[in-house]
């Protein structure tokens, strides 16, 4: 029997005017629904502090090893499930719950400005809406420059590009937590299509290659 996946699925606690964070609201729903008998789903809330931010990522991905990491994080700018391409890794000046603030404004020190998930955000994007499930998802090039940007930017660092980052709108902006529970089901089902696709790739060129040796 095949062992199962490991992913890994954060949101975020209560912070400025988020006195309920819609990100873990929807996480939490989708702990209840699932992504299928194939995956082992770990959920955790992540606290908006960049110290504790630094602290917590590398143990969720050496405790844990997930073939996958998706970050949620509420935007009030959004009315859709918004995927993230891409993290940056400067320009953290908002202070977080802490009052605290980055000396230095960036994630990894000499890191790359950007770092780019190794998954096809537009593909799952185009997948989910031709589904029809009723929730419209969209992507973006800007998280935001703050703990959601900053999560997403230290996990792509650790995970060599194997996370992800999803954008939810407020409770009620239009969706339900129920909603968005069901659509980060089906964005993370999509997730798990493509990367498993992007294996099987990778197991064919690598027979392909031994069978051309003499």
């Amino acid at each position: 029997m095949a062992s199962k996946k490991k992913i890994v699925v954060t949101g975020f606690e209560p912070f400025a005017e988020h006195t309920v964070n819609s990100s873990w609201v929807a996480v939490q729903e989708l702990e209840q629904l699932g992504l299928g008998e194939a995956v082992d789903l770990y959920v955790c809330e992540v606290p908006v502090e960049y110290q504790a931010v630094k602290l917590l990522l590398p143990s969720l991905w050496k405790g844990h090893q997930p073939q996958l990491v998706v970050h949620v994080g509420v935007s009030g700018l959004a009315t859709t499930v918004t995927l993230e391409r891409c993290a940056h890794n400067k320009g953290y000046t908002r202070p977080d719950n802490c009052s605290f603030c980055p000396y230095s404004q960036c994630c990894v020190e000499n890191g790359p400005d950007c770092i780019k998930s190794i998954l096809d955000m537009d593909a799952i994007c185009k997948r989910v809406n031709d589904a029809g499930i009723g929730i419209t998802v969209s992507t973006s090039e800007d998280a935001g420059r703050y703990l959601c940007d900053y999560t997403y930017y230290t996990s792509l660092h650790l995970g060599k590009g194997r996370a992800a980052f999803v954008h939810v709108p407020p409770l009620g902006k239009p969706y339900s937590g129920k909603d968005l529970g069901r659509g980060l089901q089906a964005v993370i089902q999509e997730m798990l299509k493509l990367l498993e696709g992007s294996h099987s790739e990778e197991v064919q060129k690598g027979t392909k290659h031994s069978s051309d040796k003499p």
